[in-house]
């Protein structure tokens, strides 16, 4: 329901807003210009006699003086029988130059208020700034949802880029947003007399009293007494008329003074609805706040970047919903599939499972996992198909679940079973589908088929499962699952670099380079990207397929493609299907790669120590990093390797950085010495100063084998004991990460 509330808003009104956001970010440079170029005296120190007596030297025939809420005065005067607006200095006591409000700006304002129509339009804007408020408010609650809650509204963002942008921009741009539309609604409200007009302060027309010649203006003691900062404007009285008086309005209010004795005739106060209004109407458009109005225009430059991502993620979602045919309701069905994935893969899976399942005569509802329902009223079993996303976790559609299955009463009447999709190179291989079946049976859920778990989204495992499934509910279920190839880049080999060649087990650093296109769709690609690779950084991960497999191996980069190069580090492995193809290149040959955003491992932005820790190729991306820590932030390193004389990596690079700052301190473990010891050892040893690091807010990075990940764990945990910390504390703040496989 919140995402129903959160997209369809936004899919419908997603122009409207735009062309409300960039008019309204291009409106607050005004008040920025009018505060850069105005001369402001401070508080006390210019009351508006003053400002009139130095108006009079300059302009003999003036008609009135405005000054802005932005602190610009301008000047209104006749010269003979020609009108004149100026822009006057008030501390320098001239003319700055001739006023003109450009008309790019009152086209724009029109725009912005009403789209250029007339009652139509101010409606229009109107309902596009009520949409904007539905979309900020909905679109912090799911962020928060998905993040775990408020408390971690500032922690990291994972997923696609697309779901990154929208998620980091949302959270930093939604008050300002937030503050622009409220008080859009309020003003649009006003225009179209939907609330009570809040009217200027119209003070009583004096009488007369007694006529006598006109002092000079500097010295009316009315016009001294009210400072040059509270001014909004004054008119003079008409030329000739002894009668007529000045008219003067405040911040505060209006009234009339005697031009001939100074006195204040009459006076009326601004209503407490007026004040209401201007403050709104002042927070809206920056104007008296200039500060204010720059912030909510950046805040509104990212409105367009909001819509486009938030589409993409929106057609990405709908694009797996609306491969599948004949789903019917969920009120309705006697099969219900519910799918937890994260990139969307394993929606290929349930799709084949649906298709054969309605080919067999079955009515199938299939929905993503966090829309479990209140109840199935027809359903005789329930399939979950669920990934695992990072260490453990819930995937993107399945992070909700849990806890709504907490909230379900009774014991449903059908029964279900669980699939699990993973990676059984990870350590916490399908555990969050574990979790979830786990969840089920303490509910007292009963289960048609026991827990079953797929390892690297096998065909071959998912077709052996589904004959088991066919037979225990008496259905011939025939799944023949076919992976959508994802879009792959290719990728020339241009530099390899060898260590240990001699052994069964060597090690290389692959450097690719774009391929040069054969296609003219293919050209046009790489002039979109830059070195014609497509966008990753260091801890990435590329997915690379080799002859003769479906199934991506993933490896973590070295590199960020503003390099202009793909850098990876393999140790080949006996019967290693996809390290022995890349082993067994040669320069200048290609392969077909894709990229797999992994934002989870990378350092955090500031100036907090790193403390980067890895064994054998895991020294690829924290590499990486080392290389792009041009700032020279404290970064330490702890790798262990074989030995020093044959598989020292990067060797010669990690030396340069010590040279160069990048790299702060260099420890080293190699396990096949005299003196042979593992990183977690050299982790150990050095207790004290890396407590010290972490008491002063290090962030850890782990990158490498399961087993030397699981012994990094608990020597880091055996050295903030003392702290009363844990690594699973320091986790949960973002400053304990892991790539593990």
């Amino acid at each position: 329901m919140l995402r129903q509330l959160h997209s369809l808003p936004g899919l419908v009104a997603a122009v409207l807003v735009i062309v409300l956001a960039l008019s309204g970010a291009f409106l607050s440079i005004s008040p920025v210009q009018e505060r850069l170029s105005a001369t402001v005296p401070a508080a006390g120190q210019m009351s508006v006699a003053d400002l009139a007596g130095k108006v009079a030297t300059q302009y003999p025939l003036v008609e009135q003086i405005q000054r802005t809420p932005s602190g610009s005065i301008i000047v209104y005067f006749r010269d003979g029988d020609v009108s004149g607006v100026d822009l006057f200095d008030p501390v320098a006591g001239k003319s700055l130059s001739a006023y003109e409000s450009p008309s790019i700006m009152r086209w724009v304002k029109n725009l912005h208020r009403s789209l250029l129509l007339d009652t139509e339009g101010r409606v229009a804007t109107g309902t596009g700034a009520v949409l904007m408020v539905l979309l900020a408010i909905t679109g912090a609650l799911m962020l928060a949802a998905r993040l775990g809650g408020w408390r971690k509204i500032l922690g990291p963002v994972r997923g696609t880029l697309p779901q990154r942008l929208h998620g980091v921009l949302s959270r930093y741009v939604v008050l300002g947003l937030l503050l622009s539309a409220t008080t859009g609604i309020y003003l649009s409200a006003s225009t179209l007399e939907l609330i009570p007009e809040a009217l200027e302060a119209e003070p009583e027309f004096p009488v007369s009293g007694e006529l006598a010649a006109p002092l000079p203006v500097d010295t009316l003691a009315a016009l001294k007494a009210i400072d040059l900062n509270d001014l909004r404007e004054m008119v003079y009285p008409y030329p000739g008329d002894p009668a007529d008086n000045y008219s003067v309005r405040t911040n505060q209010g209006a009234g009339f003074v005697h031009a001939s004795t100074g006195e204040l005739l009459s006076y009326e106060a601004n209503s407490t609805s007026r004040k209401i209004h201007e403050f709104i109407y002042m927070l809206h458009t920056g104007e008296g706040l200039w500060w204010l109005g720059l912030l909510l225009g950046l805040s509104a430059l990212t409105v367009p970047v909001l819509a486009v991502t938030g589409i993409q993620i929106w057609w990405k979602r709908r694009r797996g919903l609306s491969k599948l045919t004949g789903n019917v309701a969920a009120d309705t069905a006697d099969t219900v599939i519910l799918v937890g994935t994260e990139g969307n893969t394993t929606w290929g899976f349930a799709r084949t499972l649906h298709d054969a399942l309605t080919k067999a005569g079955h009515r199938v509802h299939t929905a993503p996992m966090n829309n479990l329902a209140s109840g199935y009223p027809r359903a005789e079993r329930l399939f979950i198909l669920a990934a695992t996303y990072g260490d453990g976790g819930p995937p993107a559609s399945g992070n909700h679940f849990l806890a709504k299955l907490r909230k379900f009463d009774g014991v449903p009447q059908f029964r279900f079973t669980v699939l699990g999709f993973g990676d059984r190179q990870f350590p916490q291989f399908c555990q969050f589908a574990l979790d979830v079946n786990a969840a089920l049976i303490a509910k007292g859920w009963t289960a048609f088929c026991p827990l079953d778990m797929i390892d690297r989204q096998s065909p071959q495992e998912f077709a052996r499962w589904g004959k088991n499934i066919g037979e225990l509910i008496g259905t011939d279920l025939i799944l023949e699952h076919n992976p959508e190839r994802p879009h792959t880049t290719p990728l020339q080999l241009v530099e390899r670099v060898e260590y240990a060649a001699d052994t069964d087990t060597p090690t290389t650093v692959f450097r690719f380079t774009a391929a040069r296109p054969e296609t003219k769709a293919g050209i046009l690609r790489a002039l979109r990207r830059r070195h014609g690779l497509p966008y990753f950084e260091a801890g990435d991960l590329v997915g690379i397929l080799p002859p003769g497999s479906h199934v991506p191996r993933f490896y973590s980069l070295a590199s960020s493609s503003k390099e202009g190069m793909l850098e990876i580090c393999v140790r080949k492995h006996t019967d290693g299907l996809c390290s022995g193809y890349l082993h067994n290149l040669k320069s200048g040959e290609t392969i077909d790669a894709f990229i797999r955003p992994n934002p989870d491992f990378r350092p955090t932005t500031g100036k907090a120590p790193v403390i980067l820790i890895g064994a054998g190729t895991g020294i690829g991306p924290l590499t990486g990093f080392i290389k792009h820590n041009t700032p020279n932030h404290p970064m330490y390193l702890y790798w262990g390797g074989r030995n020093p004389q044959s598989d020292f990596l990067y060797q010669s690079e990690l030396n340069g950085y010590l040279d160069d700052k990048r790299l702060t301190e260099l420890n080293t473990a190699f396990s096949r010495t005299d003196d042979g010891a593992y990183v977690q050892d050299r982790v150990s040893a050095d207790a004290e100063e890396l407590r010290q690091l972490i008491q002063a807010g290090a962030q850890i990075l782990v990158c490498g084998g399961r087993d030397m990940a699981k012994s990094v764990r608990e020597a880091i945990d055996a050295i903030i004991a003392p702290l009363d910390a844990s690594v699973q504390a320091l986790k949960a703040e973002g400053r304990y990460r892991e790539d593990v496989y």
